[in-house]
């Protein structure tokens, strides 16, 4: 399913040597190192920096071992799936949940859900929350993942080539944390986020962000604006830890004990939904008629 000599250099990244990596994998040096020197020729580029204190990645291969563990728990997942498939009942559509793709409301809606089809079953699928990872997703729905609930917008579904089925626009809020200044607020005006820092998702990445940007350049001035490039756990850190205020979303209460949302007296909103291929499978289309039937009744 995926090259082994990632799982060697996953070792050898992790020990800083080649000796102890030889140690923990019971081969001599000289095969890992072999290992290690196939897997750079057939990538075309260097993995390691060798020093007399051990090796270090190179930004090539601080990339490649960010994305490796992913790939290799991908296709072990994608073993066990299908050897469970051999055993239960067909009909398992596969839910991916994230920090930033909760599904407690499909959950919630699952009664219903049966009701309408007592064959469909779900399984929930957690994945880490990076760009590399939401971008294999989106572009191969239907593999390890068929559908996955959240915000979305049409550049989005463009560039990722799959689709999404509306459900419902949610306003986009405030995330501050508890001991920040407008924590105590059940609802915050433009006007006080004045000389605060507002951290925004950068330009490109969804439309009704870029909207925000461009309402608080053109008529807030004193609202100081902070570019991050991808929500996940690091940025809520930040979020917190710099005592900021952070554009999200209602549906985000729970992602992080230290932070509050808090509505904003705007018009901006983004839309939800569930995220699927292009091509989705019978199974998929039914649980999205059910969905669709649900939010009309």
């Amino acid at each position: 399913m995926y090259n082994h000599q990632l799982d060697t250099f996953i070792k050898v990244a992790d020990s800083g040597s080649f000796n102890k990596a030889s140690e923990e994998l019971y081969v001599s040096p000289n095969a890992v190192m072999k290992q290690i020197k196939l897997l750079e020729n057939s990538l075309g580029f260097d993995l390691f920096v060798r020093t007399h204190r051990g090796v270090q990645l190179t930004p090539a291969g601080e990339s490649l071992y960010r994305d490796a563990k992913y790939l290799i728990q991908y296709a072990k997942d994608s073993i066990v799936r299908a050897e469970k498939m051999l055993a239960e009942p067909k009909h398992v559509l596969r839910i991916g949940t994230s920090l930033t793709t909760p599904v407690q409301f499909l959950v919630s809606l699952w009664p219903q859900i049966r009701q309408h089809n007592p064959a469909l079953k779900f399984e929930l699928v957690s994945f880490e929350n990076t760009p590399e990872n939401a971008r294999e997703i989106m572009n191969h729905f239907g593999r390890n993942i068929d559908v996955v609930a959240g915000i979305y917008s049409d550049n989005i579904l463009s560039e990722r080539r799959c689709s999404a089925l509306k459900l419902y626009d949610t306003p986009l809020c405030a995330a501050v944390p508890l001991h920040h200044r407008l924590a105590a607020n059940d609802e915050i005006a433009i006007e006080d986020l004045f000389d605060e820092k507002v951290m925004l998702i950068k330009r490109g990445y969804m439309s009704a962000f870029d909207e925000v940007r461009d309402d608080l350049a053109e008529n807030y001035p004193r609202i100081q604006i902070e570019d991050f490039s991808f929500f996940d756990v690091n940025v809520f850190n930040k979020c917190e830890n710099d005592n900021a205020v952070m554009i999200g979303m209602k549906e985000w209460k729970n992602v992080h004990p230290l932070l509050k949302i808090i509505p904003i007296s705007w018009k901006h909103t983004i839309p939800i939904g569930i995220l699927h291929s292009n091509t989705p499978s019978n199974d998929v289309k039914e649980f999205l008629k059910i969905i669709s039937q649900i939010y009309e009744a």
